[in-house]
């Protein structure tokens, strides 16, 4: 079976200085990349406010899985990624409003830090389309 490629981009200009895509689905496989916390004006949402951050990045993920035909409901694993593992739950809390009925496998890890120090999350999803093949 061979599956078409799309690309998805949300307008970030480092989309093609640095050569990635927000997400990229691939017949009814959708992967969306690490996702951070910026707002429409490339600046960063609640700044010092992990759950105010992880709503921003689940709402960028839920416009990058719409663009490619899919949405929330289809995501199949999230990973949280923190610079400090203390606020896991805060962003879990924001997190299981989203996919409480949907419940995707998760990871959940920290690192030292992002490219932006305001960042305190970055979210990411994978996505399967439920029908695919001639509901697509």
């Amino acid at each position: 079976m061979i599956f078409d490629r799309e690309l998805i981009s949300n307008g970030n200009p480092m989309e093609k200085i640095v050569g990635f895509s927000r997400a990229v689905r691939v017949g009814p496989f959708i992967s969306v990349g690490g996702t951070a916390p910026v707002g429409a004006d490339g600046k960063t949402v609640g700044v010092g406010d992990v759950g105010a951050q992880t709503r921003q990045c689940i709402e960028i993920i839920k416009q990058a899985l719409e663009q490619a035909g899919s949405g929330l409901h289809d995501v199949v694993r999230t990973r949280v990624i923190l610079t400090n593992i203390d606020d896991w739950k805060a962003a879990i809390d924001v997190r299981k409003e989203y996919f409480v009925d949907v419940r995707p496998v998760d990871t959940i890890m920290a690192v030292d830090r992002f490219v932006n120090p305001e960042w305190l999350v970055e979210l990411e999803a994978d996505a399967i389309i439920g029908g695919w093949g001639g509901a697509g």
